[in-house]
């Protein structure tokens, strides 16, 4: 039933012109066919974008500011700016846009364009707006923050002085740094929406590709921009399939229907596989971390110690022995191995399975006798079995867990409305440094309901502690690279005890490629879609 749903969906992908499709058909060469799991794609704004899915689709439509290296993946390179100036005191960016670069609509892309979307991200408060106001850049700021100079010119200024490098990473390679095709959206605007509903379903940017059509729930495609400023990508359209089952995904593959497959998770699929003289396993550890997350408004959970008692509920080497084996590594700290301030695998994995532990502390915090939770989970593969691993543990301890499996949109809507007892999710950082992880998942500006701060996953936790938001805060501003590394490890050691979360592992992304895929350059932070070469 699985693999017929699967076939249904291709057969609606062909009757739309995009790709032929016939049991055992190869691609064409100038398309890659991809498979993955895309319901939680909910719109193509980025200041809205949240899921890790729409972000890379829309990295490959809207270029940034600055991008980050191929190679290496702390290192930035130019994108729309050819070169930038930095002030002595570390407050003023001045980027000088590169020349001939063009919306598809045919408007130039200009320091307007920048400057107009920017103070977008700030205006419509969606969740993307946390990523300039925690680094100072508010409504009442952005005037003198954003300033398109002239045509090519387009000047950034700080309030405080942070390191410039961490900015760029932070900001200028994000979605908030995306040119909109300010003259072509604002006719396009309802009701002051900024133009968000038209870029619900379109993109208006220049990149190496733009958003040709997307239906909810079955395929997404990107068509080439013949006049990408970087040079004609060899592949001419990205077809993305919606997926859900790996099952399908790998009979596809196998098939040579797909070019690649995204979810293929599950060790023996992944072992088979890894035998076959067609296919391809690339693998490489992400900077993102599947976590067990905990409401801090209830009663309960909000108690640090009933907390850790749940980190001992889990079995860390036995599921990555098994169910992990090719997808993660253990991890207890929020901040990922690759990471500038990361502990090192031993001191970043300090927890185990100890259910005499868990039980000690359950007694400790006045909840012995155990107590009745509910626990979302998504869609992606392997939530089932390690929702089902804590599940059992749980019980032996006297914790009643009920399992309530959801689409991933819906789970993130009952997270973000805080509407959740425990949830299980994953996280992931842009940011190769330990203020990408620890900005996000130990500050909170403002715990209220009426704040809204939907991107700080610390406040859909309701999880609030002004002692980590000023440790971060010293962190970020330290100048000596050795006591910053001094601050973040302080900053760990107390956030695994303490914080709303118990991370489990830092993922590992298996992509699985077809032979005649030659080039499919990739790194932790993003893919490159535009240098994809086939056969």
């Amino acid at each position: 039933m699985m693999f017929r749903k699967s076939l249904v969906l291709a057969s609606t992908v062909a009757l739309a012109g995009l790709v032929p499709f016939s049991a055992n058909a190869e691609t064409p060469s100038d398309q890659l066919v991809m498979a993955r799991n895309i319901d939680a794609i909910s719109t193509f704004d980025p200041a809205q974008i949240g899921e890790v899915v729409t972000d890379e689709l829309i990295v490959n439509i809207c270029d940034t500011l600055v991008t980050h290296d191929v190679a290496e993946e702390s290192k930035v390179v130019p994108s729309l700016a050819e070169s930038w100036e930095i002030s002595d005191d570390n407050k003023v960016i001045t980027f000088t846009l590169r020349d001939g670069l063009a919306h598809p609509s045919g408007n130039p892309v200009t320091a307007h364009d920048m400057e107009w979307s920017m103070k977008r991200v700030l205006e419509l408060e969606f969740g993307n707006a946390a990523s300039l106001t925690q680094w100072g850049f508010t409504k009442e700021n952005m005037d003198d923050a954003f300033q398109a100079l002239d045509d090519k010119t387009f000047q950034v200024t700080l309030q405080d002085p942070y390191p410039p490098g961490l900015i760029m990473l932070a900001v200028m390679t994000g979605r908030v740094a995306m040119a909109l095709d300010s003259e072509f959206l604002k006719p396009q605007e309802v009701d002051g929406d900024r133009a968000n509903g038209y870029l619900t379903t379109n993109t208006a940017c220049v990149g190496p590709y733009h958003l040709r059509q997307w239906d909810a729930g079955e395929v997404a495609v990107l068509e080439v921009n013949s006049d990408y400023w970087g040079g004609q990508p060899a592949m001419r359209r990205i077809i993305v399939r919606h997926v859900p089952e790996a099952s399908a995904q790998r009979l596809l593959i196998e098939k040579g229907d797909i070019d690649v497959a995204r979810d293929i998770s599950t060790p023996n699929d992944l072992a088979e596989l890894e035998t076959s003289d067609d296919i391809i396993i690339d693998s490489k550890l992400r900077h993102q971390l599947t976590y067990w997350g905990f409401n801090n408004a209830d009663p309960i959970l909000g108690n640090d110690t009933v907390r850790e008692a749940m980190r001992y509920l889990i079995d860390y080497d036995g599921l990555h022995r098994t169910v992990m084996k090719y997808t993660g590594v253990p991890r207890n700290t929020m901040i990922p191995i690759g990471a500038f301030g990361a502990l090192d695998e031993d001191e970043g994995a300090p927890y185990s399975l100890d259910l005499d532990k868990a039980r000690t502390l359950l007694d400790e915090a006045g909840h012995g006798d155990g107590f009745p939770i509910r626990l979302f989970i998504g869609s992606a593969p392997l939530s089932p079995a390690l929702a089902q691993h804590i599940q059992e543990n749980a019980a032996k301890v006297g914790i009643e867990i009920s399992i309530e499996q959801m689409a991933n949109a819906e789970l993130f809507s009952r997270f973000r409305g805080r509407d959740f007892d425990t949830v299980m999710l994953a996280w992931s950082t842009g940011l190769p440094d330990a203020h990408g992880m620890a900005a996000r998942h130990a500050v909170n500006p403002d715990n209220s309901d009426e704040a809204r701060l939907t991107m700080y996953p610390t406040w859909r936790a309701s999880w609030f502690r002004e002692e980590f938001n000023a440790l971060i805060d010293e962190a970020v501003f330290e100048t000596d690279p050795d006591r910053r590394l001094e601050l973040y490890r302080e900053i760990q050691l107390r956030h695994m005890k303490e914080g709303p979360f118990a991370y489990m592992f830092q993922q590992r992304q298996n992509i699985v490629l077809r032979n005649e895929v030659t080039a499919y350059p990739w790194h932790a932070l993003r893919q490159f879609y535009h240098l994809i070469e086939k056969e």
